[in-house]
């Protein structure tokens, strides 16, 4: 049996894959913060209020390529894991890379969320580095 806020991390990150980027954000607190790590132009911390236009510009860099597979799903209470393969085009080449999202969870939504990639030198050469 799965635990309800894999379900819920499920649904939300269904609700990312449309474009409802509101409706991810639905699921996450007020006072969420997004981390990304590296030295890339997708590299940083982010707030809710920061979000729509940090996650525009860099899926903008991949022309509308961006596609984002769930893998799998761990979860309980306070955490979940989700395992990830990204895949774009971005400068001409077509880039992937495996990576996983860590998420802290209050009462079912994302109070913070860090990209965790498989190796953070192909995360870098997917997406360039500043």
């Amino acid at each position: 049996m799965t635990h309800p806020n894999e379900d819920r991390l499920r649904a939300l990150y269904a609700t990312f894959a449309k474009g409802d980027l509101q409706g991810f954000l639905d699921g996450c607190t007020d006072d969420v913060t997004f981390r990304v790590p590296g030295n890339t132009p997708a590299s940083g911390k982010f707030t809710k209020a920061t979000f729509v236009d940090w996650i525009t510009g860099v899926l903008g860099q991949t022309g509308g390529t961006f596609q984002e597979h769930v893998l799998d799903v761990f979860a309980n209470d306070e955490h979940g894991i989700l395992m990830l393969h990204h895949e774009f085009d971005r400068d001409g080449e077509r880039r992937d890379y495996l990576t996983a999202h860590a998420v802290n969870l209050e009462d079912g939504r994302i109070s913070a969320w860090e990209e965790r990639p498989g190796s953070l030198a192909e995360f870098e050469a997917a997406w360039g580095t500043v």
